[in-house]
């Protein structure tokens, strides 16, 4: 038995082999130098340590070079026909296009293959839409960042798509949020693959937020109207146009001439909300702008927004951006902060 034990436990201290792969199209080059800094740094701790080192990365395409931001910036990936072993592949951030996922679909196929040879995957941001394209997210849950949350849904209505979670990690397959938030989840790995006092080191060293878990504060909630639904349409910009009033959704199916049954069926299938939910989710976005640039205290920005219940109000805040109104005006309004 304590031999089985060693083996194992000499099997998990192999050297782990990283492969950043570098997509056709428009890429974000900080995902990519990031993730490589975090992990190299975090291998070069370890080893100060008196480890051996623990993984060895590398940044590998199906193209020999890839130029970035008008030519001011290259990457030259190692052929990735080349590499042989993986044990983690990370897929960096790029501007999602309808083109993307077409002109990649040789390394969506590769990315797929590594896996189930028992790879790990890791998707940051927007790069999340070419893990997606490989299959292996059917009825798994991923995050990305909240602007593209639509076309995601549009594209893969099968994934469970959590814009709120600022890192998923499920049978090998990690995601995160939007934006610079991949830096938490380099900071996940390396927990995952050296240890916390590592993970710490790194988050010192890189001054990131190690407790940061939800990317809910920095959703701006986009009002959703390009689904050409002319009847939806008319309905959100009543919802809009009357924040500070009692809306009841009977009544406004009953002005556009519906069922309240098919009312919130087309709403739902335009938006992706409830109505319930699109009026909550409104009314929190202009009590944040409101929050965000005025002097008015929580009790006048609840009632421009419909709101005389305080509780109501608050509980509803805090679930859409995983903060109290307090919280929320204390950390992004100027004056407050200067305070």
């Amino acid at each position: 038995m304590d031999k089985i034990f060693t083996h194992l436990w000499l099997k998990l201290l192999e050297m782990k082999h990283v492969t950043i792969v570098v997509p056709k199209g428009d890429v974000n080059l900080s995902s990519i130098t990031g993730s490589y800094e975090i992990l190299t740094r975090a291998n070069e701790f370890w080893r100060a340590m008196g480890n051996k080192s623990m993984i060895e990365v590398r940044i590998a395409g199906f193209v020999k070079e890839l130029k970035m931001d008008l030519g001011f910036f290259s990457v030259n990936p190692i052929n990735i026909r080349e590499v042989k072993k993986n044990d983690l592949v990370i897929i960096p951030s790029l501007s999602y296009d309808e083109h993307v996922m077409e002109d990649n679909k040789e390394l969506v196929t590769w990315i797929k293959e590594q896996y189930k040879n028992g790879s790990e995957v890791a998707s940051i941001c927007t790069g999340v839409f070419l893990l997606a394209a490989t299959g292996l997210l059917e009825g798994k849950t991923c995050s990305t960042h909240w602007r593209v949350e639509a076309p995601f849904r549009q594209l893969f209505p099968n994934i469970n798509l959590h814009i709120e979670k600022l890192i998923t990690a499920e049978k090998g397959i990690y995601t995160n949020g939007g934006g610079y938030s991949f830096l938490n989840l380099m900071l996940f790995l390396v927990e995952e693959y050296f240890d916390r006092q590592t993970a710490i080191y790194c988050s010192k060293i890189f001054q990131i937020d190690i407790e940061r878990n939800s990317q809910s504060p920095f959703h701006i909630f986009q009002t959703q109207k390009a689904h050409g639904d002319e009847l939806v349409c008319k309905a959100q910009t009543y919802i809009e146009e009357n924040l500070s009033e009692k809306i009841s959704f009977e009544e406004l199916a009953s002005r556009l001439a519906i069922s309240r049954r098919n009312f919130d069926r087309r709403f739902i299938k335009a938006t992706g909300n409830t109505p319930v939910e699109y009026l909550q989710r409104v009314k929190v976005e202009v009590a944040k702008s409101t929050l965000e640039k005025g002097r008015k205290s929580i009790y006048e920005v609840m009632n421009d927004v419909g709101y005389s219940d305080d509780k109501a109000f608050r509980e509803v805040f805090k679930r859409i951006t995983g903060m109290s109104p307090l919280d929320y005006r204390a950390k992004y309004n100027k004056e407050t902060v200067m305070a």
